[in-house]
């Protein structure tokens, strides 16, 4: 989940600049806010409805759940799941800390299990190998902007009947066989933070899913667990959307496709001009649409190379610098964190590339020529 969406005024190629997004949309999100503002419908009204009844299809589900973070979706998921003490939790270290927050508000634990160092996505062997009788779900973590490996991960998950959360923070329209992200698992929660690639203008997330119970729950759930007004059958949680998020995300949502497509020629440039630097670039399976939310690349001297491309006016940022297993904060709830070869290598080698859909298709020519001559600097 990139939490990074500023970028280096001093910079040359900045890493990320919404202001060019901004730009080419003004006349529509200047609408779509006059409308908000004309209903009166502040938070979860008709503007969040509707891009409920969008988004939805667009994944390939039958129910969205529009809510004000990809971190509360989560939770909202995992409570629709009655994950709670006693329970575990399988996933990855390979994150931002938000894919384990809600484990543990539910008070359940975090099994962190290793990725597979082409894909950077949960390894299935290593799934299969840390399920247990406490395992209560696994939370995929679809990294990059490309999805994991699903089709062994819910083998495992049908085999020994555990629910499946996906987290689609980095992947709004990704595919894996045909299917997008979201749709293959139990629930898929989103983030539309607003460096996403499909990004509000503060923060916002959903959850999505085909269940018709369980998006029913997550509907309770994020309003103060109220089955009617003033009727409140469970704790519930003020997690509803801003009215006015809805209404950007359904201007953004129309040129989501456009981006993609944007973004998959930025990230294909970048694999043809960096194919002879002493850099690894990422890895794609044939399984599917990449839709290069980051441009990661791998590099021994991480903190040589980012400096040297400083020099030459690149902005560069870490996704991320310390995996979630090796977070202080987890010492406090007994967690013993048990090493994580793959991870561990990935969280020091990797750098990521500015990569947006409005940024110029010259400026990759640009990074490439400063990576090049940056690797060997920094060699």
């Amino acid at each position: 989940m990139a939490r990074d969406p500023g970028s280096h005024p001093e910079a040359t190629v900045p890493f990320f600049d919404l202001s060019r997004q901004l730009a080419t949309i003004r006349p529509e999100i200047d609408a779509a806010l006059a409308g908000v503002l004309a209903d009166g419908g502040y938070t979860n009204g008709p503007a969040v409805a509707a891009f409920e009844e969008q988004f939805a299809p667009y994944c390939g589900v039958e129910h969205c759940i529009a809510v004000n973070n990809g971190t509360s979706a989560l939770h909202l998921a995992l409570r629709a799941l009655d994950v709670g003490p006693g329970d575990e939790v399988v996933t990855v270290s390979m994150s931002f800390v938000a894919t384990a927050w809600p484990i543990l508000y539910t008070g359940a634990l975090p099994v962190f299990v290793d990725v597979d160092p082409a894909r950077m996505t949960m390894d299935p062997a290593s799934l299969r190998r840390a399920v247990g009788a406490r395992t209560k779900a696994i939370i995929v973590v679809h990294l990059y902007g490309q999805m994991a490996d699903m089709d062994p991960i819910l083998e495992v998950a049908r085999e020994r009947n555990i629910a499946v959360v996906e987290d689609c923070a980095q992947s709004q329209g990704a595919e894996y066989r045909g299917h997008r992200a979201g749709s293959l698992g139990t629930i898929g929660c989103y983030s539309f933070y607003p460096s996403k690639n499909l990004g509000a203008y503060g923060e916002a997330g959903a959850v999505v899913t085909r269940n018709a119970g369980l998006a029913a729950k997550c509907r309770m759930l994020r309003s103060h667990g109220m089955v009617e007004r003033y009727l409140h059958e469970d704790i519930g949680y003020n997690y509803r959307m801003n009215s006015f998020q809805g209404a950007v995300l359904q201007v953004k949502l129309r040129h989501l496709e456009d981006w993609t497509r944007k973004r998959i020629a930025l990230a294909e440039r970048y694999d043809g001009l960096l194919a002879d630097v002493p850099v690894t670039r990422p890895a794609l399976a044939h399984d599917g649409r990449a839709v290069h939310h980051l441009y990661v690349i791998r590099h021994p001297k991480r903190d040589a190379l980012r400096a040297e491309l400083e020099k030459r006016g690149v902005e560069t940022t870490v996704h991320y610098p310390r995996a979630i297993h090796q977070q202080p904060v987890l010492e406090r709830y007994g967690f013993e964190a048990q090493p994580l070869d793959h991870t561990e290598a990935i969280a020091r080698e990797c750098i990521s590339l500015p990569l947006y859909p409005e940024m110029p298709l010259e400026q990759v020519d640009v990074v490439a020529k400063a990576l090049r001559e940056a690797a060997t600097a920094a060699s």
